[in-house]
């Protein structure tokens, strides 16, 4: 298993010989606004360059996209991506989100979705955001749902990517019910005005970690979006001051974390 972190939640993921690119946003630096009513709004984003040629990136066997916000899923990524790429899709709203915009090799994520050999699970115990946010309405129609999603193939180790999600009861249940060898965690702590985190952050590293002690966890969706407002250095003097930095891995953009 080769995760090479791309920038914000972008990965490119080779397990079991395949290639799956998660959540691409392609956007050179400053391309968009800031997210209206979140913390640093002022900022545009991305707030940093690819590191990599994009080319790498639409050379990918598959995309697994957890849900269509602009970070997840950009206008670059629309423009670029062949039409009759295999995408991964959380439900059938964003599966017709995407055949409006020309795609039209979808696929579901399900409980058992598979792409070959390799099983595909998604997760559906996340919530981008608290309670009280999705109280809201209008919030809650914003902030809508987001995946995460289960890799397992007999040769590989088990890799759950948590996606955009607070800590919360659900999520811990399924992180316990799947036992990952591998959880990459959406970390920045990303924050809505008034309404807070959106995004896990540096306690929930650590929630996960006292979770599945055995577990390497890859922290990543930082440093490059405005409301993200965990950085790196800060997580990684979190951890090592918990003691539990030989479990965390935090890598730079275009790093790959070889497991």
């Amino acid at each position: 298993m080769n995760i090479t972190h791309i920038r914000n939640a972008t990965q490119l993921i080779t397990y079991a010989g395949k290639r799956f690119l998660i959540d691409p946003m392609l956007a050179p630096k400053d391309a968009y606004p800031g997210f209206p009513s979140t913390a640093r709004a002022e900022i545009r984003n991305p707030t940093v360059e690819l590191p990599c040629d994009i080319n790498t990136l639409l050379e990918a066997d598959a995309v697994i996209v957890t849900h269509t916000h602009d970070d997840h899923w950009d206008q670059y990524a629309i423009d670029l991506i062949a039409k009759n790429k295999p995408i991964f899709v959380q439900h059938e709203n964003d599966a017709q989100l995407l055949r409006s915009q020309g795609f039209h090799n979808l696929t579901l994520l399900t409980d058992d979705s598979r792409f070959g050999d390799i099983q595909l699970i998604k997760t559906h115990g996340g919530q981008h955001g608290t309670d009280r946010a999705y109280a809201v309405p209008e919030l809650a129609e914003r902030l809508g749902e987001a995946c995460g999603v289960v890799f397992r193939h007999p040769d590989e180790k088990t890799l759950l990517i948590v996606g955009d999600t607070i800590f919360r009861t659900e999520v811990a249940n399924e992180l316990e019910q799947h036992q990952p060898d591998v959880v990459v965690v959406n970390a920045g702590y990303a924050h809505v005005i008034g309404f807070g985190p959106i995004i896990m952050g540096a306690e929930d590293v650590l929630n996960v970690h006292y979770l599945l002690p055995q577990a390497r966890i890859v922290a990543v969706h930082m440093e490059a979006i405005n409301h993200c407002l965990l950085t790196r250095s800060a997580l990684r003097e979190y951890v090592d001051a918990n003691l539990i930095g030989d479990a965390v891995t935090i890598p730079q953009d275009g790093e790959s974390v070889i497991v």
